[in-house]
């Protein structure tokens, strides 16, 4: 092996690794270093909250760890740690978050230099971080728990192991991968250079260097430092703590007003002001679809911004820059011809598609977004902010606000409709309900639900419940199919009148818009029209589903704030409520996205 001179100043020292890492044994180990392995018995528990940044949190630690070994041994090294999952479902949680994303491995390394004097310990702290960058691919959550249960040794950065199964999950690192892997030696060796290599004084007259480490030929006979094997031992550790000294000496002199800056300033908040552009680009996304670019680019050749502004009204310099900002998105392609759509485009933005999501855009882009202008009002009163939009009381939240016109009404099942014809295939599917003849679908809006339940089961006759205006508009969503026999309409409102005799009665997204003692209503009115056997199908986001759409289920509850009267509940809050209306034997299955499907039983009172 050859050793890097630096290593070698080493080998007549005594070195303790104040951490239990394979990883960083093997880093260090092939590096030359010989060093026994102590864990320190430092308890972990510093409040990360009094930190101003991770790299503080993570040096302290360090520290923390490596003095605590040094109380019993000598001559430290190492004592670094970053946060560990303390299990699979925090493992979990830890890389669905960084899925998809950009983020910072940071490791704080202490070196503590012993010596002895009067039988009392004497140490001085060398301490530095080193920070890589860490991109994650999007990660499935069928990849993400194949990789946790695969076994991989689980570290820092949320427990991959980078350098074996964990380099499936990452897209790119910039910086030092072995400080992601266990152990930044590049910037160890480094170190350990300005504490054994002072500057002579030649060298303090050439421009000083610190971003690299010597090469060998600049480096003195290691024979020759700390006095030689033949010197006695007692000489040899006050020879070099004295070299040591001096080095950690001449490093502050020479760097102090170099790294203040630097070490001043936190780190630059890119995650911070990527989330604040979040609603310009939702506007941006918002306005594209209201003025239909995507349908003028659909199957067509490619476009240049100032075609698209004249057939739609609009200026030439702002169509480009909104049509740019589409691209930068990955919603049009641009080229020297123009503009085209992408595929994401033409399926779900254009609004002729089969699984078109424009009416759901216009819904947010001139309902939704107004409520959310009253988003202070609505945390501070705890309720929704459509008397504020509407200038005026709201007693019904639907028929006064929703459905207050034959175009709003309109406008909001088209929106219904595009979201549930995503999703109607998976709730069909989500369980066998071979065994039910008849169904209910209540509040089934367009019957978007009601046909993928008829495809999936042809026997099955389903019947959708909802209000006498939405009744008379479905039939504007109604295609030709042979499953048309199969689905009938039925007029009412499910809080005030009879529901239709059914064994299967099906709620989707329907019990997230109202309050507790409406919950309780119209489960009651369920279970009075449920013989035992009967089953209830519910549909909503579950709030402690530990699954990568977290973020999605929380921004969903803040939106059943601003719009509704209701409100996202937990798994466990849904179970209560069935069982306390006679429904047991409840299965639950996550769908794509943020919704959950709940299956279950009536049983005899």
């Amino acid at each position: 092996m050859v050793l890097c001179p630096v290593i070698g100043k080493l080998l007549h020292k005594r070195v303790v690794l104040a951490s239990a890492s394979p990883r960083r044994q093997e880093i260090l180990s092939n590096a030359g270093l010989r060093f026994e392995v102590v864990p320190s018995k430092f308890k972990e528990k510093l409040d990360k909250a009094s930190f101003a940044t991770p790299y503080g949190y993570a040096m302290e630690t360090a520290k923390q760890k490596a003095l605590e070994v040094a109380s019993r041994m000598h001559q430290t090294v190492g004592g670094l740690i970053l946060e560990k999952p303390v299990d699979k479902q925090d493992a979990y949680r830890m890389l669905s978050r960084l899925s998809g994303k950009e983020h910072s491995v940071f490791t704080g390394v202490a070196i503590v230099h012993c010596s002895s004097k009067d039988r009392q310990l004497h140490t001085r702290v060398s301490e530095f971080y080193e920070e890589t960058t860490v991109k994650f691919s999007e990660l499935s959550e069928e990849l993400l728990w194949e990789y946790i249960h695969s076994g991989e040794p689980m570290d820092k950065a949320g427990g991959y192991g980078i350098q074996a199964l964990g380099g499936m999950l990452v897209e790119s690192v910039h910086g030092d991968f072995l400080n992601v892997v266990g152990f930044p030696l590049n910037h160890f060796c480094k170190q350990l250079v300005e504490l054994y290599y002072p500057p002579r004084p030649e060298d303090l007259r050439q421009p000083v260097q610190h971003d690299s480490i010597p090469a060998v030929d600049t480096f003195e006979d290691l024979s020759d430092v700390d006095g030689g094997g033949s010197e006695p031992a007692q000489r040899e550790t006050g020879s070099c703590d004295e070299k040591a000294e001096a080095g950690v000496a001449g490093q502050a002199t020479a760097e102090a007003e170099c790294h203040r800056t630097r070490a001043t300033l936190p780190p630059f908040p890119t995650r911070l002001l990527e989330l604040l552009d979040g609603f310009k680009l939702s506007k941006a996304l918002l306005t594209a679809c209201k003025l239909k670019v995507f349908d003028w680019l659909k199957d067509e050749a490619p476009q240049k911004a100032a075609d698209i502004a004249s057939k739609v009204d609009a200026s030439a310099c702002g169509m480009e820059r909104l049509l740019d900002v589409c691209a930068a998105m990955g919603l049009l392609e641009k080229t020297e011809q123009g503009y085209s759509n992408t595929e994401t485009a033409n399926l779900y933005l254009a609004s002729d598609s089969e699984y078109s999501l424009h009416g759901f855009m216009l819904q947010n882009n001139d309902i939704i977004w107004n409520l959310f202008t009253h988003l202070e009002f609505a945390i501070r009163e705890g309720r929704n902010q459509h008397h504020r939009v509407l200038g005026k009381k709201v007693d019904d939240l639907f028929q006064d606000a929703y459905y207050r016109s034959p175009e709003t009404q309109l406008r909001f099942m088209q929106a219904m409709h595009g979201v549930a014809k995503l999703t109607a295939r998976q709730v069909a599917t989500a369980f066998d309900l071979s065994r039910f003849s008849s169904a209910c679908d209540v509040g089934g809006c367009t019957g978007a639900l009601a046909r993928e339940l008829a495809r999936e089961y042809p026997g099955l006759q389903v019947t959708v419940f909802d209000l006498p205006d939405v009744v008379e508009l479905a039939v504007h969503f109604q295609p030709a199919g042979p499953q048309a026999a199969q689905i009938h309409f039925a007029a009412g409102d499910f809080f005030r009148d009879p529901l239709p005799s059914a064994e299967l009665y099906v709620l989707c997204r329907i019990l997230h818009d109202w309050s507790d003692d409406k919950v309780h209503k119209l489960l009651s009115k369920v279970a009075e029209s449920c013989k035992p056997g009967a089953g209830l199908l519910l549909v909503e986001t579950l709030l402690d589903e530990k699954k990568r759409e977290a973020q999605g289920s929380l921004i969903q509850s803040l939106n059943m704030l601003v719009q509704t009267e209701g409100r996202e509940r937990s798994r466990g809050e849904y179970q209560c409520l069935l069982e306390l209306h006679g429904f047991h034997q409840v299965q639950v299955v996550h769908l794509e996205g943020v919704l959950d499907a709940m299956l279950a039983t009536r049983v005899a009172p």
